[in-house]
């Protein structure tokens, strides 16, 4: 009997018999094809349409189920991919069932902290969360399988590196062979076409084949990488040796750079309002190109003196940049409190400490000692490695969830009043921070000072994150003068209004009027708002109130007078006639306008 899981030795993979061979494909095939159904049933049960519209099945009415059924279904088979024949059978099982555990809490986590109009539509997960639970399952695997070939609980550095870089030049020739797998598809139906044979093309558009093909697709790319040891290790060496000379020029980038400061201050630097991500952007690849330079470390893959010199640099720069990044977070938090934004960005910052700190203790070394010229480098690539997991795990948990922790910060600031109630964010708390920042606005909703209360009350009663209620804006009653005089109007129209509403902007007597005028001829009369630059037309909305439907301003007449339509108003010209031009219809409810060229002729 095969055992799949027995075929590493040490830091390579001992030779596979075609038995081997046949079945890790079967392995990996069968793999492709039930991730491919799963993903398909879930498609099919998220029906159609959105809100109270739409039409689904079972998990997807379930957000809490589906959501995690989702993120497994998308990542767990990946690692039974890459760990198949690579790990002993007794470990692949444990490690698949604690991946699987953890990613479906992870998953079930980010759909519970969501708010109920959060969760309107499928797939009901944050991309922030699917990207970062995608590192940190990289991460940690490349952790596990290392430490299981050589049966301890840490395996020597060269043993990482050679996984994990191997595993990502696999997983991108893989994503590739999947991505010309399908141009090829769609090539191929094209040529169908031209000769009048449709059945490829639908063939293709439909959910049954396309998403089972694809996932079919990469496995067997997994497969064919896999079997090509020698022929993967020589497209990473080849991808190491091009990398690994950028790092002069990103060393040479970054050194003028920090050179510059002393002379033009960090001003500019803050003003881009984005300083943390580009500085952390740096250093993020400050390291991933020392260690295309370093390698395993090992004396067969010494890099050439200028390379160890620009290593030895780089790992220097990235103590100052780690630097600015903790004093652009510390500005930023001081002025503004906590977002999610910045707590990811904290994050972040503290495992590049903890390489800023390893490799400028590593580029301490003696220069001239050639065997363990860095070699503190790797004990520092592993424990952040590790943290990195960690602070993943936290930030999409209970334990540091960002937008807990931001809305807790933010109502704080609001307290003791480091932030005025009407320069807080409410629009926050109602529409980027899920329950947390739900169950905040409520308990400011309640709050016992008055204008606090009642912009929160606002904000809750915003369906529209860029609305000014979102804000937490007041409505504001209108000044709005009736005519002709004598008459009424609804009291719902004359009461307060949001401040994007084109009656708040009605605030000076004799600014706005209004009058009712039947303008469709159903015999029912809409309101017409006049001010001097137009007329707003306002009908019943379906819920109550009222509702702009449409807007008439006047053209620009070269030689001629413009007339205030309030003037018009009053002197009983302003009526509605019969466009110059009928509408033309398309068949449907859809109208194409005709617009004279000549507005200013009769």
């Amino acid at each position: 009997m095969t055992n799949f899981g027995d075929h590493e030795t040490g830091t390579g993979r001992a030779s596979l018999t075609t038995g081997d061979r046949r079945g890790l494909a079967l392995a990996r095939i069968g793999i492709g094809l039930v991730q491919g159904v799963i993903l398909y049933l879930l498609w099919r049960s998220v029906g159609t349409g959105y809100g109270e519209d739409a039409v689904r099945a079972w998990p997807a009415t379930i957000p809490t189920l589906f959501g995690p059924l989702l993120l497994i279904s998308a990542f767990l088979p990946v690692v039974l991919l890459a760990g198949v024949g690579r790990l002993r059978l007794t470990t692949l099982a444990l490690w698949t069932v604690v991946a699987g555990i953890v990613l479906a809490l992870l998953a079930w986590h980010d759909v519970v902290r969501q708010t109920l109009e959060q969760l309107d539509s499928p797939p009901f997960l944050s991309p922030p969360m699917v990207a970062f639970a995608a590192a940190a399952l990289f991460i940690a695997h490349h952790l596990v399988v290392p430490a299981d070939q050589v049966r301890r609980r840490f395996a020597p550095y060269p043993s990482y590196f050679d996984t994990a870089w191997k595993a990502g030049v696999q997983l991108a020739l893989s994503l590739g062979f999947t991505g010309a797998f399908w141009i090829l598809l769609v090539l191929g139906s094209a040529l169908f076409n031209i000769i009048g044979l449709k059945f490829l093309e639908e063939l293709l558009q439909k959910d049954w084949f396309a998403i089972p093909v694809t996932t079919l697709a990469f496995a067997i790319a997994v497969q064919l990488t896999d079997v090509r040891d020698a022929l993967i290790r020589g497209v990473r060496s080849v991808v190491l040796m091009l990398l690994s000379w950028l790092l002069l020029v990103i060393t040479v980038l970054v050194a003028g750079f920090l050179a510059a400061l002393p002379f033009t201050g960090l001003d500019g630097l803050w003003d881009t309002g984005s300083a943390t991500a580009l500085v952390l952007s740096a250093a993020a690849i400050l390291i991933i190109l020392i260690n295309t330079a370093y390698q395993d470390g090992l004396t067969d893959n010494l890099p050439p003196v200028v390379l160890r010199a620009a290593v030895r640099v780089a790992a220097v720069l990235l103590t100052p940049l780690i630097a600015i990044a903790v004093w652009g977070l510390a500005l930023r938090i001081g002025q503004h409190g906590l977002t999610p934004d910045r707590i990811i960005a904290v994050a972040c910052t503290v495992i590049g400490i903890a390489y800023a700190v390893g490799y400028g203790f590593a580029a301490l070394q003696p220069f001239w000692r050639r065997a363990d010229w860095t070699r503190p480098l790797e004990p520092t690539n592993a424990a952040p490695a590790i943290l990195s997991v960690g602070v993943i795990l936290a930030l999409f948990s209970p334990v540091a969830d960002p937008a807990r922790l931001s809305v807790a910060d933010q109502t704080a600031r609001l307290a003791r009043g480091a932030v005025t109630p009407d320069q807080f964010d409410y629009r926050f708390l109602r529409f980027e921070s899920g329950r947390a920042g739900e169950a905040a606005l409520a308990r400011l909703a309640a709050s016992t000072n008055a204008e606090i209360a009642t912009r929160a009350k606002t904000a809750q009663a915003a369906t529209d994150r860029h609305s000014d209620r979102a804000t937490g804006a007041p409505d504001v009653t209108p000044l709005i003068e009736i005519w002709p005089a004598g008459t009424t109007l609804p009291v719902t129209f004359m009461a307060a209004v949001p401040a994007d509403d084109d009656r708040a902007n009605c605030t000076e007597p004799g600014e706005c009027l209004a009058t009712l005028m039947d303008m469709n001829g159903d015999g029912s009369p809409e309101i017409l708002l006049v001010r001097e630059n137009g007329v707003m037309i306002y009908a019943p909305a379906e819920g109550g109130g009222w509702t702009g439907t449409g807007r008439a301003n006047q053209p620009f007449c070269h030689g001629e007078t413009r007339i205030d339509p309030r003037v018009a108003l009053k002197a009983g010209t302003l009526k509605p006639v019969a466009p110059l031009w009928a509408d033309l219809s398309l068949g449907t409810s859809i109208r194409m306008r005709i617009a004279p060229g000549e507005p200013c002729e009769d």
